[in-house]
């Protein structure tokens, strides 16, 4: 039997379809809206980022080190020369793509990925021109001060002003003793933070702690594990992101500046094992910011988005989160000022490690479906990318 699952503000409803999805059929049943996946491009070596030029192509990062295009529905053939060497070691590697809000005029694009950092790697980005299926002119424009072999968060964002946001994790940094001398807890350093840019790399002057002794300027929040979901609301402008937790604990967090959303020393996991152990003093406390919706079970938070397109329109303001251990896609139905989770829904469920969601132009879904041994263990297979059409 199909089934998805709803949760209430930490109670759980699980209510079963009455009709079921056949192995042989691509209809999938969901409230409001039924769908059917459709494979948009295959042959993608562990497909991280999806994002899209004016003139209809896709842009796809695979996590070895390649930029790849999508053409009038066809995977081009060569990977996209000039991006730089990436650290494809474990959970390092090519990460996101992001054009410039201002793409048609400066063709400017926007990589990250693990940066080989003497005998270690930290997360950096670059930025360079897109002209001729090639990248020219490429700068790296920060680099972050944490340095490490996982957690490396990566995603990017432009707000609605024009500000570059970059997810920083904590580089698995151990969480005991004296939690709140936790690396994630100390502002010298870019382990466990969200940070805040012009587009050429530059601080802007009103970033919280600019002025403030012992803190990097470019931090915007703190207190974060590993984020890997970054999403502006395009209507509301507020920013949001997903983290993982450890056993436990999952984070949907609606980000504010130069607030400390608490990593080790609050939360809802425990440590990793059958008994899992706890972790933190508790999972509120003053001066810390709390989720706005947590998963426990986890289901390894990824790609986020928010959805304002034309061909779901009773999923319009509904952030989608995807699940590389869940392999779903969580839709969070939201509330009317869109800042509080009402239900949640999950879609696109048994089809692998989901690595990233976006909406296309074109207002269909697009998910990248990433290979399911984990982070960089094993052999690989080729994967795709795919969309939900609607089927109503």
């Amino acid at each position: 039997m199909l089934r998805y699952l709803l949760k209430f503000a930490g109670t759980s409803l699980l209510v079963i379809t009455a009709a079921a999805a056949s192995a042989q059929s691509d209809i999938y049943y969901a409230a409001h809206h039924d769908y059917r996946v459709v494979t948009v491009a295959d042959g993608l070596l562990q497909p991280w980022s999806m994002a899209w030029l004016p003139n209809g192509d896709m842009l796809v990062t695979e996590k070895p080190g390649r930029l790849r295009i999508v053409r009038d529905g066809q995977l081009l053939p060569e990977a996209v020369p000039g991006v730089p060497e990436v650290h494809y070691v474990g959970q390092g590697g090519m990460f996101d793509v992001l054009p410039h809000p201002n793409f048609r005029e400066n063709r400017w694009v926007y990589l990250s990925f693990a940066k080989p950092v003497g005998d270690s790697s930290s997360t950096a980005i670059v930025r360079g021109r897109l002209e001729n299926d090639q990248l020219t002119n490429v700068v790296e424009i920060f680099t972050a001060q944490a340095l490490g072999f996982g957690h490396y968060g990566g995603k990017m964002a432009f707000d609605n002003d024009g500000y570059l946001f970059l997810t920083a994790g904590e580089r698995q940094a151990p969480a005991r003793g004296d939690l709140t001398a936790h690396p994630a807890q100390d502002l010298s350093n870019h382990q466990g933070v969200i940070v805040r840019l012009h587009d050429d790399g530059s601080v802007p002057d009103d970033n919280p702690f600019v002025g403030q002794s012992g803190a990097l300027p470019e931090i915007w929040s703190y207190g974060h594990r590993s984020p890997q979901g970054l999403a502006v609301h395009p209507e509301t402008g507020d920013l949001w992101m997903t983290e993982h937790g450890p056993q436990g604990g999952d984070e949907l967090n609606l980000v504010e500046p130069g607030n400390n959303y608490g990593w080790p020393v609050i939360g809802h996991g425990v440590n990793y094992g059958s008994i899992g152990s706890p972790i933190h003093v508790g999972i509120g406390q003053a001066g810390m910011t709390g989720p706005a919706y947590f998963w426990t079970p986890v289901i390894a938070a990824s790609g986020l988005m928010v959805y304002t397109g034309d061909k779901f329109p009773e999923w319009y303001g509904s952030i989608f989160a995807g699940g590389l251990a869940g392999e779903q896609v969580a839709r969070l139905h939201m509330s009317d000022d869109y800042r509080e989770v009402i239900v949640e829904e999950t879609l696109a469920y048994n089809m692998g490690r989901i690595r990233d969601v976006r909406q296309g132009p074109d207002g269909y879904i697009y998910i990248a479906i990433s290979d399911g041994n984990g982070a960089g263990r094993g052999d690989f297979a080729t994967t795709a990318v795919v969309r939900l059409e609607p089927i109503d």
